[in-house]
């Protein structure tokens, strides 16, 4: 049997049974940044390679597969878990994940259409088709992960090969036939379910979202995807919809799309409860339960911020602004990170020039903007920012709360107003002196106020005092508020003035 799989046309090195599990066995023990790259380069050599038998690629693609998705896993811990991880080591992790990704679509899509075109071999892994329908699925949505990581720009046409494929299994009517994704996978999967995985990630806005975020709700996608209602049916209880014969992303069921074969709809059934049940059960008893795979431990506040930004995106109900946006055209000058704010606001010279972004619309807590992205890329879902609106000397203190990459050049920021008359402060905690910015403009006794410190500086137990016209203000923690790449939110009670 290997002698007749592996006999072809080519010289290739995978094309030889002895060299091909040689390749696998030692890409299995590389270290994992290493053997994705491998991976990757293997993946790209066999498509540029037309001698391989049919039966012959899809095998080695799918073992390939097999040995570098763990190698990933690994690596996308790293990538979102490694402190201080430097921009180029960043885009290095990145550029060889979602690599990989690419070039397995692209030896699967050569063996999809070379079964649908009847070539020589179709007959042969047509007993894999749905094994290959899935990982192809699969493949789509870890490089749509991946996108997003660093908030695109997605490719329309991701949507339409993911639905021409998800439309292959239902011709061939393997939609429903269950596989085991990986021999470590628990359970089984199958065509239908891994399509839906990649419609719920979009529909559940990613690109509000932190990456670890992500990654925690990638998790719990999979975890409640069971749960789901996926139908070609009119019904009330549709909340999104999908042609997927288009290149177009799933869409909120404003009103009915224009009725075709190929038209279907997705609500998240029973998996709301399922979410509320959880989240009060973490919330109880301050831990994940064991049966839920997320890949690594969470803090509960990561945990539950997550549980309630899927509830609502799944809602029937979208989501609603806290308050209305009007359209502008005007300019802000933006400097990010706590260091350069601070520096800023204490009017001393900054070495970093502020960017000019161009604002869409602005709200009571909030504004949109499109952002000419720069060599340094910094824009991520959470930075700390300072705003000078044009021609003003105040500055405004921000955080950014979503981000589209609409280009590699280009994009969309949607930032939350944190403080309109924020002030650089020096605080001493027990003796420690830190400098910090205050978000409130009035102090008064008894008031709560919003402390913005370095990351280290939050202490739930320790006293902040700091001069206040003339006076000594003495703050008392109560929570910490929100955490950021390089500083936390804290609030406090103004215990006295004196």
């Amino acid at each position: 049997m290997l002698k007749r799989l592996f006999s072809s046309s080519t010289d290739h090195p995978l094309a030889d049974v002895k060299e091909a599990r040689r390749v696998l066995t030692e890409l299995a023990t590389r270290e994992p940044a290493i053997g994705i790259e491998e991976a990757a380069t293997w993946l790209e050599s066999m498509a540029a390679d037309e001698g391989f038998k049919l039966e012959q690629r899809l095998d080695v693609a799918l073992q390939l597969d097999e040995v570098a998705a763990a190698h990933s896993r690994r690596l996308a811990r790293e990538y979102l878990t490694a402190p201080r991880l430097g921009r180029s080591q960043e885009m290095k992790l990145w550029q060889e994940n979602h690599g990989f990704w690419v070039a397995l679509i692209q030896v699967y899509e050569l063996c999809l259409a070379a079964f649908e075109a009847k070539a020589k071999g179709a007959d042969d892994i047509k007993p894999r088709l749905p094994l290959l329908h899935c990982r192809l699925l699969n493949a789509f949505e870890a490089r749509l992960k991946w996108e997003q990581f660093r908030y695109g720009p997605i490719d329309g046409r991701l949507w339409q090969s993911a639905g021409r494929i998800y439309l292959s299994a239902v011709a061939n009517k393997i939609a429903l036939k269950g596989v085991q994704l990986y021999s470590t996978v628990v359970g089984e999967t199958h065509v239908e379910r891994e399509y839906l995985r990649l419609l719920v990630f979009q529909a559940s806005a990613m690109n509000n979202l932190m990456p670890l975020e992500i990654e925690i709700a990638e998790r719990l996608i999979a975890h409640f995807l069971p749960r789901f209602v996926f139908t070609d049916q009119v019904r009330p209880d549709n909340v999104h919809w999908v042609d997927a014969a288009k290149p177009l992303p799933p869409t909120r069921l404003a009103k009915l799309p224009e009725i075709t074969p190929t038209l279907r709809f997705f609500n998240a059934g029973a998996a709301l409860e399922a979410v509320a049940e959880l989240r009060a059960r973490v919330e109880q008893t301050g831990e994940a339960p064991a049966d839920l795979a997320l890949g690594g431990q969470y803090s509960v506040r990561a945990l539950v911020g997550v549980f309630d930004h899927l509830v609502s995106n799944w809602a029937p109900k979208p989501p609603m602004r806290s308050h209305a946006r009007h359209p502008v055209k005007s300019r802000l000058a933006v400097v990010y990170g706590l260091d350069n704010i601070t520096t800023r606001l204490v009017g001393a010279p900054s070495g970093i020039e502020p960017e000019s972004w161009v604002v869409d619309d602005v709200s009571v807590g909030g504004m949109g903007a499109q952002v000419q992205i720069g060599v340094r890329d910094w824009i991520r879902i959470g930075v700390l920012l300072g705003l000078q609106p044009d021609g003003g000397n105040n500055w405004l203190l921000a955080v950014v709360r979503r981000f589209t990459r609409e280009s590699d050049r280009q994009g969309s920021v949607g930032v939350e107003t944190l403080g309109k008359t924020p002030r650089a402060i020096t605080a001493d905690s027990a003796g420690l002196r830190t400098d910090v910015i205050l978000l409130e403009s009035a102090i008064e006794a008894g008031s709560i106020v919003r402390v913005v410190m370095p990351i280290n500086a939050w202490e739930d137990r320790v006293a902040m005092t700091f001069a206040h016209e003339g006076r000594t203000a003495r703050l008392q923690p109560l929570k910490l508020v929100e955490t950021g790449p390089d500083y936390v939110i804290g609030s406090y009670t103004v215990t006295s003035l004196d």
